[in-house]
């Protein structure tokens, strides 16, 4: 069932969106070569607290998966794109990493994606971070009264295809309030005109996971969380909450 979100409610949510904003801003500043990315798990989760906020992600427990999820934040390198448990693994200059963060403040959840390069990208890597911001950017814009869910599909997978990227199958955005993830599903392919109308006071995560790969395909690692191209391929992942508002789309997780 889809929820619909008053004024004072997105003002609970914009509470958390800060509180994620500004976690996934201090995991960026202490992402160097040789830091590990337990080492930033222990940034977000000391981060949130001193916000008086709590992780979203930590023990979350999907029906899909066979155990809940043991870390603050996700954190994904390269060719894997999501759900990454950090874990001992050591950066190393150039490499992209994509960290997702939810928090919950008052009863309501904030929900976002970043993707940065430890020291400076490539020429490559650098163009796949600017082509998966701006899928996400012509999503939000799309978001308005009126329009349709393959509406914001189609911003992303038009913006991913130009580029020659891949999309990797199964991965979508969702639903937000008082439950981490909620309908709709919000897909990142789709059909201008079909679907879903969006209504004013919808409150959804819209995130972009492109890949250098042109397939999309993806596998699931043996930890049974993180999800990967099945080509080896690098990927990138951003994601805002938003709620769809009569003067257009207001992004609730901006610092």
């Amino acid at each position: 069932m889809v929820s619909y979100r008053s004024p004072r409610e997105w003002e609970i949510m914009r509470e958390a969106g800060r509180v994620v904003a500004r976690t996934l801003e201090a995991v960026r500043r202490a992402a160097e070569p040789g830091v590990t990315l337990a080492e930033l798990d222990a940034v977000a989760a000391r981060t949130i607290k001193e916000m008086n906020a709590r992780p979203s992600f930590l023990h979350y427990h999907p029906d899909w998966s066979p155990t809940p999820y043991p870390a603050t934040v996700c954190v994904s390198v390269n060719e894997v794109i999501v759900h990454g448990i950090p874990d001992g693994r050591v950066l190393h200059e150039g490499d992209l990493v994509s960290v997702d963060c939810g928090a919950e403040v008052g009863g309501y959840h904030g929900d976002a994606a970043v993707t940065f390069a430890v020291g400076t990208p490539d020429q490559a890597g650098q163009r796949l971070m600017d082509v998966t911001r701006r899928a996400l950017e012509r999503a939000i814009e799309a978001a308005r009264p009126g329009a349709r869910m393959g509406d914001l599909g189609y911003a992303v997978e038009r913006t991913a295809r130009e580029a020659g990227y891949g999309i990797l199958e199964g991965c979508t955005g969702h639903g937000i309030g008082t439950a981490m993830h909620e309908d709709p599903e919000v897909p990142n392919v789709g059909l201008p005109g079909e679907g879903m109308v969006l209504r004013e006071g919808l409150t959804i995560a819209i995130e972009p996971m492109l890949h250098e790969g042109g397939g999309d395909q993806a596998v699931m690692l043996r930890d049974g969380w993180s999800i990967a191209t099945a080509d080896g391929s690098r990927a990138a992942h951003f994601e805002h909450t938003i709620a769809v508002t009569a003067d257009g789309p207001r992004i609730l997780t901006l610092p």
